[in-house]
């Protein structure tokens, strides 16, 4: 019976032979195949292989004989290519919001796409450093209750920890909130859910690493057109990039004269698409639509005097504002 079973599996075993064992450097020929199916106790023989490759052919597995470095057949393509599960993997890596043990779990998983030869070159060069990242272990089923909140249009219930003193130590305090969900958002090394608290008419940014307890309600969340400019979708990408540190304000038009020599800068941060005006040989002055925070004024401070605030005069106060306290320290 269970041979007779392996047989009726063998063309899922030789693809997964031919997924995990082979690659461009390293086909197998079939023969190879057969000893490895006998070792998995599936008879095989040479000639019935070379059909069961064919079906895979046919049925779309990119499988391809070679005579180089030898004679034999290997999978050349992949769910994933190697440049992918290395983008991917190093993401994993630096991710805050991913704990070392779900980092490594998770590049585990990604390796398991490569053949063993190339997962055995990447294991070389695979660190996941803790520090920074944090130790929630909840955070897959906390994402994925969140989704299906949002999908259903339903409130959450959470804890949320906030970092204070106590003596001498910095504790982590958690304390319950109920939840309008909108949006989740991978912004500057943080997962982020955009969201109402009832209290308030504006959105809320919390950062997800800190929420313990997520639970959906059956409470019906309050419809993010009457807190946002949004009416039919939440346009996540348009929200985020007027946002500066994922703290929320005040969207004004914004009026900047930079010196030239922050180009670079400029368009990373607000893309390409911004209102220039005003060139000569040092500075251009420019326009964008953000939403005033101390978080932009923050980001502007650093450019020194490279940057000036032309408008609006509430950012021109809160940049001024600053500006003093930070004199008077050392005065």
């Amino acid at each position: 019976m269970a041979a007779r079973s392996g047989q009726k599996l063998k063309l899922l075993y030789v693809i997964d032979i031919l997924r995990k064992e082979t690659d461009e450097e390293h086909p197998m020929s079939a023969i190879e195949i057969c000893d490895r199916l006998q070792s998995m106790g599936v008879t095989a023989e040479r000639k019935a292989i070379y059909d069961d490759i064919e079906k895979l052919i046919e049925y779309g597995f990119d499988i391809i004989s070679t005579h180089i470095p030898k004679r034999g057949y290997f999978l050349a393509s992949r769910e994933f290519e190697i440049p992918e599960i290395y983008l991917l993997s190093d993401a994993v890596r630096t991710a805050k919001f991913i704990s070392p043990k779900k980092s490594r779990e998770l590049i585990s998983k990604l390796d398991s796409m490569l053949s063993r030869f190339q997962a055995n070159n990447r294991e070389k060069g695979i660190f996941v450093d803790s520090t920074g990242k944090c130790n929630n272990e909840e955070i897959y089923y906390t994402i994925d209750t969140i989704s299906r909140a949002i999908h259903n249009r339903k409130k959450i219930s959470l804890k949320y920890g906030i970092r204070s003193l106590s003596n001498r130590e910095i504790v982590t305090v958690y304390k319950e909130r109920l939840v309008s969900p909108y949006a989740m958002t991978w912004q500057d090394d943080h997962y982020y859910l955009i969201c109402n608290y009832d209290k308030y008419d504006n959105l809320l940014h919390l950062r997800i690493d800190r929420m313990k307890s997520v639970n959906e309600t059956s409470e019906n969340s309050r419809p993010f057109s009457q807190v946002s400019e949004y009416t039919d979708v939440f346009d996540i990408a348009d929200y985020t990039k007027k946002l500066f540190g994922m703290y929320s304000g005040k969207l004004e038009n914004v009026e900047l004269r930079c010196s030239k020599k922050y180009i670079e800068q400029i368009a990373d941060r607000f893309s390409q698409n911004i209102f220039i005006r005003n060139i000569n040989d040092t500075h251009f002055t420019f326009c964008v639509n953000a939403a005033v925070s101390d978080a932009l004024a923050t980001w502007i401070m650093n450019y020194g005097d490279d940057i000036k605030v032309l408008k609006p005069e509430s950012l021109k106060h809160i940049i001024k504002n600053r500006a003093e306290k930070i004199l008077k320290q050392y005065d």
